[in-house]
């Protein structure tokens, strides 16, 4: 049986204002999810608490200066529930490598992804014993699956590819993380301390 067939994750990475992601908050307020942070508690946080994080974690990486004293996180699952159907999502920021001047640069870029999986493991049993398979977690879960393509669609429609330059062994070389980014977004990271600090070209201004 091939339990490679439907695995893998439906995913997004992206980088948005705090302004723009609480418009995502509120699609999502619409459907009523939940927020967990992924300790072993699994605290639920409310939107408020949801916004002031994000909002951390951007002004992180888009501010003046470096702050040495903190490394900030955004990592939440995200329950899905109504009558007929309860799944959920996962967020969780990521880091851009870059080259710097042959190696790679010591800091990174930050983008937040949103992963959905694509299989629904489905328990089975034969004359060999139990097992499992992966089916598509589109026929399982369309409700989900429809409201993961509407946060991926609203993000696109604010959103375009981020391009830059980085200093690589003997050269500027342009970067093509599959990364979306909004333009407010864009102006605000190409004035940060990490553009500065390595001299990055931001396409696109």
């Amino acid at each position: 049986m091939d339990k490679l067939k439907n695995s893998g994750f439906y995913k997004l990475r992206f980088f948005i204002t705090p302004e723009e992601f609480k418009s995502l908050l509120q699609l999502l307020e619409h459907r009523q999810v939940q927020f967990y942070r992924t300790n072993s508690a699994r605290t639920e946080h409310d939107y408020n608490q949801v916004y002031e994080t994000y909002q951390t974690f951007y002004q992180y990486y888009v501010a003046g200066e470096k702050k040495n004293d903190v490394h900030p996180f955004f990592v939440y699952s995200i329950s899905v529930a109504s009558d007929e159907e309860s799944s959920g999502f996962f967020v969780r920021n990521e880091d851009i490598s870059f080259p710097y001047h042959g190696q790679w640069a010591e800091d990174e870029l930050p983008c937040i992804m949103l992963s959905f999986p694509k299989g629904f493991q489905v328990d089975l049993e034969d004359e060999k014993g139990k097992y499992y398979i992966y089916e598509d977690i589109r026929d399982h879960k369309p409700l989900t699956y429809a409201l993961f393509n509407e946060i991926r669609d609203s993000i696109k429609k604010i959103t375009k590819l981020l391009r830059f330059s980085a200093h690589d062994a003997d050269a500027m070389k342009e970067q093509k993380p599959s990364v979306r980014i909004s333009q407010d977004a864009m102006n605000e990271l190409s004035q940060s301390w990490i553009f500065s600090k390595y001299g990055l070209v931001i396409h696109g201004k």
